[in-house]
């Protein structure tokens, strides 16, 4: 914050922030008939929407004082945006202006009476957020004076004529000296410490009380050939310490992170083991990489991600051609002399056909390079800078590179929890291999790297040796090249899309590449994702966007990749970079053909959240449905995204080891929860899961084994690309250490965590036999309780848990592969929904229905699975039809196994009056879920608090601070006492949204800080509002669907008798397959759906419809009651109620409400205002409450603004809804 004073002595506390768009309205109130005059008439959204970097000026009331907004190329149109460099190179020889250290201004307002102390503070703010800036052009009418605030801070360079207008522009320029300044570096002396001391205090005093306190001063003095102390000093005064040293560890360097892209930090040597012995194998089931961790074992392949792909392909497929010690003079001369010595440097990307995912050659994942060379890299010991004064931090790079002229990298390691600095943020981060102990992160920079001679530009025909040499090592370059000379030939690719190359070049030395083309579907695009969260469509022209097809970059110019993009954007005249990642199934091990190559800059990019579609009535809309570019259901992709107001806007930086123990929806929902935060970058977001990531699709029926809760479904896995951002250990846990905090698997491998998630939930376990003697004819009564009993014997082979999709591909292929389904008898034990799920599928396989027993142990509550009389009976009628035999109160009792093949061969029950047995080829058990057992002993071990559950918190912690957990898995602490409710009850996908909210106030900083509760209200649980849902086939291939709100589990007779109730409204009929019913409350709110259907419906409308008010639905009541609705699934594909489907309408009844409970006319309540007084009978009225309420709504000013809000919202999602016709639309 700064303090700016007015003429007339009057102060204001004033700080600096991005400009938002609800800004415009009062900066338009900043601008004077001047300001058109200078920067001409200008459309302000427009300009924001183009803009790099726009900045607001705000006092502590956050009135807005001032705004500039700067452009990477001159405004009044006098050079065409690719094409200025040169036209201001010749303005002044002393002006090395580049698009890499130069913007534009193209406007600037401010209140008068502040307006050059504004000036000054936003050129002061802008030079400090791009270090690279140096020059800020001006550009005016040569008749114009710039005005008293603008001539404080930029002089006039010359002066040149414009494209457009029959006169000349004068140009002013602003240089960064005058305002934030480089730092001068030099060596540190004693005398510094006194200066130095209270920078080191103010972050922390440890140094001062583990070494004393001079410990600072006897660093300074330890100074010798391998150690060194630099200072960077402002007007005499050291305002930043860095200490360096030569001596690094190199050797567990190699052995704790993947250094192959950088040749080990060693100097190349002719014994180097850089590929590894013919015929070696992998023994490890793990390999950690920064985005993913994936198993190495043939027989269960996971998928690699981003990163992992680009260094261990780099790795396996070549090494440097020269080496990268050329770059080793500490002259900035010599350094571009050097680098066109180099013939091949190490891509960080690579090309292919398989977008994000591959898979790794087992034989070559294991191998570690050996190297034998000089230690190439020294250290960064200890740092620190006024935070004044640190976006200059980088200044130091070039002095401490002098004092090792024989090191070519400089590197830092830092704790996983400490924020990621300015300057780091220049510094490539290694990838760690999963043995990795070390609690830091490391990272790299080579010393080419602060040569600022970067240019960027289209490709020619003359680069293609520099781009063969540059891909030449990536294991699959084939397509790059391939559209580099299809670039070169005719602009536009075998389909007639125009295509871009890019390439860029350091002192004559292509050292990237990227290939964009024309987004073709970009209607698509907007209808489909959130694209709208980052962008004003509407002002972008279809040929400004782009899709990204390649990007590969030296890893030593990494920290160049945003400029790349810029420039991209700059010289391609486009506005938006869209990049897609296909989904990998397990069929194959490429992609399809639809995806595109890796890209490195996928960290630089923003993922796009999808959008919930309507399932459209197509037939029965007509002419009235949305476009083919709308409705085409084309292959899922998860978008990527960047534009222009990106280029400049950093991204929060996360190390944190965020690690998340069960691929439930609980857990996939927390890591979609965090990996679409748009401005943070979670580097170490880690999933163990016994099967990986779920939606890999093992097969393709729509018949699965399980009833879906429908929180997610295959394609929304497609959509989110969770794989591209998180490590994935495939693995079982057995164990926490607190102390080390680490996660112990099955495999004995570790994975170190700073937050741990456990979100395991529970599992279906095997069924514990009572082992009772059945020749005594013992019933249920006698033997209940030791059905209590945890199984702890051998599993036979062929009983089955099915608890996930993994192990429903299991048991149909055992079922395939012994004969089960022609002639085999299949037995389905147990009391949940998925036993109905269970035997429909094997119907549909092909099982008869007379070789499959559905057994039914006895119920424990009253409350049955599907809870309706109606659909129960249904199917039960549809399970005799099947010849499907019911056993009902059958306890298990004992099974009879082969020795030799250790088959259960029969099966024996008791009931409540005698005991039965049956035969049996395979047994699939959904008995009763619990905690796993390795689990609960991980827990037992770890001295988590356990009750029947793993108790928590309110806010989701367990009793160790850093451990969390959420979902089936946990109970709420007894001192809440409720122990009706815990998290089963509640969506899941809702509890891991609530889960990540919670863990983002430890990460970001744009949230507000979180109040402590008072502690009457600490004692009550949260109460969540998603609709809990459970869906699936049910015999009779009778489609279900249930949505109820989130309760404790109640039979339904007993909802009904209860008097606040509510109504039911019932069509069709449950045998027929066109029963609908649906449950109002008192409040005419819809609390449960409940469908039973022959033929598919569009689930994800009708999840829309809970908690709407029945009127909302074009008074569906009174229809109801008048006989106007026989049939709610037709009543539900009339084209009224598809607004209701629309993502976007939650955001309109907010709308809405804000227009009802704001004050719109002074002398006049709200209506929110009116309601109340009426309750509270303030006011006496001769008419029904309710028509005098709607006769005040229509008389007053709030009806127009209702009526505008609703048109508006039709017209702005035209492209979903076409069905609705507006004002002036015949």
């Amino acid at each position: 914050m700064s303090i700016l004073t007015s003429p007339r002595g009057k102060a204001e506390v004033v700080h600096c922030r991005r400009t938002e768009s609800q800004d415009i309205y009062c900066i338009k109130r900043l601008m004077r008939k001047f300001t058109q005059k200078l920067f001409g008439r200008l459309n302000l959204i427009f300009l924001l929407e183009k803009a790099n970097l726009a900045v607001t000026l705000c006092n502590d009331k956050e009135e807005i004082m001032a705004q500039a907004t700067f452009v990477d190329y001159p405004n009044w149109n006098v050079a065409k945006q690719d094409k200025w460099v040169s036209l201001f190179r010749e303005l002044d020889s002393d002006l090395p202006c580049t698009s890499l250290n130069t913007l534009f201004m193209h406007l600037f307002v401010a209140v008068d009476e502040y307006s050059p102390g504004c000036c000054k503070e936003i050129i002061r703010t802008v030079f400090k957020t791009v270090p690279e800036l140096h020059f800020i052009f001006l550009v005016v009418p040569s008749f114009m004076s710039i005005g008293s605030a603008l001539i404080t801070v930029f002089k006039q360079v010359g002066s040149i004529p414009s494209m457009t207008y029959n006169e000349d522009f004068k140009v002013y320029v602003c240089h960064r000296e005058k305002h934030y300044p480089q730092l001068h570096i030099r060596r540190a002396r004693v005398e510094d410490h006194d200066d130095l001391m209270p920078i080191f205090l103010r972050y922390d005093s440890i140094l001062k009380e583990t070494y004393g306190e001079f410990f600072l001063a006897e660093l300074i003095e330890a100074q010798d050939e391998e150690n060194h102390a630099v200072v960077c000093e402002v007007e005499g005064v050291a305002v930043g310490f860095m200490s360096v040293c030569s001596s690094v560890n190199m050797k567990l360097l190699h052995e704790c992170f993947d250094l192959g892209p950088f040749h080990g930090l060693c100097v190349p040597h002719p014994d180097d083991i850089l590929e590894p012995p013919k015929g070696q194998g992998s023994e490890s089931k793990i390999h950690k990489t920064d985005s993913q961790d994936f198993p190495e074992s043939p027989e269960s392949p996971e998928l690699l991600s981003l990163e992992v792909v680009e260094q261990i392909q780099d790795k396996i497929m070549g090494e440097y051609g020269e080496s990268l010690s050329a770059f080793g003079s500490s002259e900035m001369q010599d350094i571009e002399k050097h680098i066109r010595e180099v013939s091949s440097l190490m891509p960080y990307s690579i090309s292919s056909e398989s977008s994000t995912l591959q898979f790794l050659p087992d034989d070559l994942s294991q191998f570690r390079p050996i190297y034998k060379g000089a230690s190439a890299v020294f250290c960064i010991q200890l740092f620190c800078i006024d935070e004044k004064y640190e976006a200059r931090s980088l200044d130091f790079m070039t002095f401490v590179f002098s004092l090792f002229p024989d090191k070519d990298f400089c590197m830092i390691s830092l704790p996983h929890l400490t924020p990621e600095f300015i300057l780091v943020q220049n510094f490539v981060k290694v990838v760690p291999f999963s043995n990795c102990s070390l609690n830091h992160d490391l990272y790299v920079f080579h010393r080419a790297g602060l040569l600022k001679s970067i240019v960027i530009r289209f490709a020619t025909v003359l680069d293609t040796p520099g781009v063969e040499t540059l891909v030449k090592t990536l294991m699959l370059n084939k397509k790059i090249l391939e559209d580099f000379t299809q670039y070169n030939a005719a602009s536009k690719d075998l389909d007639g899309i125009p295509i871009q190359t890019f390439v860029a070049e350091v002192a004559e030395q292509i050292v990237g590449i990227a290939v964009i083309k024309n987004e073709m579907d970009i209607e698509y695009i907007r209808s489909h994702y959130n694209i709208e969260d980052f962008i004003y469509f509407s002002h972008h022209q279809r040929e400004e966007h782009g899709r990204l097809f390649h990007f590969a970059v030296n890893p030593i110019f990494r920290h160049y990749t945003k400029f790349f993009l810029k420039e991209i954007l700059r010289l391609g005249y486009k506005s938006c970079l869209y990049y897609p990642i296909y989904p990998q199934t397990r069929e194959s091990k490429f992609q399809n053909p639809y995806a595109h190559s890796l890209t490195s800059a996928l960290h630089y990019l923003v993922p796009v959240r999808p959008r919930r579609q309507i399932v459209y009535p197509l037939e029965k809309l007509g002419i009235n449905a949305p476009s083919k570019s709308v409705s085409k259901d084309l292959l899922g992709y998860a978008l990527n995204h960047t534009n222009r107001k990106l280029t400049l806007e950093p991204k929060i930086t996360v190390n944190a080891r965020i690690v998340v123990v069960g691929a439930s929806s609980v857990g996939i929902s927390f890591l979609e929860t965090l990996v679409f935060c748009s401005h943070l970058k979670f580097n170490n977001l880690t999933l163990i899961s016994t099967h990986g990531l779920p939606g890999r699709k093992p097969y393709g029926d729509e018949r699965r084994f399980l009833a879906s809760d429908h929180c997610f479904n295959d394609k929304d896995y497609a959509l989110m690309s969770l794989c591209s951002w998180v490590n994935v250990v495939v693995g079982r846990m057995t164990a926490i250490d607190r102390a080390a905090k680490q996660v112990v698997l099955s495999q004995d491998e570790i994975v170190f965590y700073d937050h741990l998630i456990l979100c395991t939930g529970q599992q279906y376990q095997v069924p514990c036999p009572t082992e009772v003697d059945l020749n005594e004819y013992p019933t249920n009564r006698e033997v209940i309780e030791l059905s209590m009993r945890r199984y702890t014997g051998e599993v036979p082979c062929n009983l089955f848990l099915v608890n996930d999709e993994e192990d429903c591909l299991n048991a149909i292929t055992w079922m395939k592969n012994n004969s089960i389904i022609t002639e085999g008898t299949v037995i389905v034990y147990g009391n949940t929904i998925d036993v109905y799920t269970t035997v429909e599928t094997l119907l549909h396989i092909g099982v008869r229905g007379s070789c499959i027993h559905l057994v039914h142990p006895p119920l424990k509550s009253l409350v049955t699975c599907l809870n309706n009389r109606t659909v129960e009976k249904v199917v039960d009628e549809a399970l005799w039809e099947a010849g499907i035999v019911t056993h009902k109160d059958a306890l298990l009792a004992q099974w009879k196994t082969d020795p030799v093949s250790d088959f259960i061969h029969t099966v024996y029950f008791t009931t409540y009056s005698k005991p039965f047995s049956l035969p049996c080829s395979i047994f699939l058990s959904f008995y009763e879920k619990n905690v796993d057992y390795d689990t609960f002993k991980a827990f037992n071990d770890a001295c988590l608090v356990y009750d029947g559950r793993l108790v928590i918190d309110t806010s989701f912690h367990t009793n160790d601070i850093a451990i969390r957990a959420a979902g089936s898995l946990t109970k709420f602490s007894n001192r809440y006492y409720a122990s009706d409710w815990s998290h089963s009850n509640f969506s899941s996908k809702e509890i891991g949204f609530q889960l990540a909210a919670a863990m983002l106030n430890l990460f970001d900083p744009t949230l507000e800080p979180v109040t402590e509760p008072p502690a009457d209200l600490d004692r009550l649980i949260p109460m969540y509002k998603g609709a809990k849902i459970q869906g699936g086939i049910l015999p009779g291939s009778y489609y279900y669907l249930h949505i109820a709100k989130p309760a404790i589990p109640t039979a339904v007779e007993v909802q009904m008798a209860q008097p606040d109730f509510g109504s039911e409204l019932i069509t069709g009929d449950a045998k027929e397959g066109t029963y609908f019913r649906i449950h109002i409350n008192k409040y005419k709110i819809i609390e449960t759906i409940t469908c039973l259907s022959k033929t598919p419906f569009p689930v994800s409308n009708y999840i829309r419809l809970f908690g709407q008010h029945e009127q909302t639905l074009n008074n569906m009541c009174d229809r109801y009651d008048d006989k106007l609705i026989s049939d709610f699934y037709s009543y539900f594909t009339e084209a009224w109620c598809l607004a209701i489907f629309h993502d976007r309408f939650i955001d309109l009844r907010k709308e809405l409400r804000q227009i009802l409970v704001s004050k719109k006319e002074e002398d006049l309540p709200s209506m929110e205002q009116l309601a109340y007084k009426i309750e509270d009978e303030e006011i006496s009225l001769v008419e029904k409450p309710r028509t005098y309420l709607k006769r005040v709504f229509e008389e007053s000013i709030y009806k127009s603004l209702v009526e505008k809000s609703i048109l508006d919202y039709l017209h702005y999602n035209y492209y979903h809804l076409p069905m609705y016709a507006w004002p002036g639309i015949i």
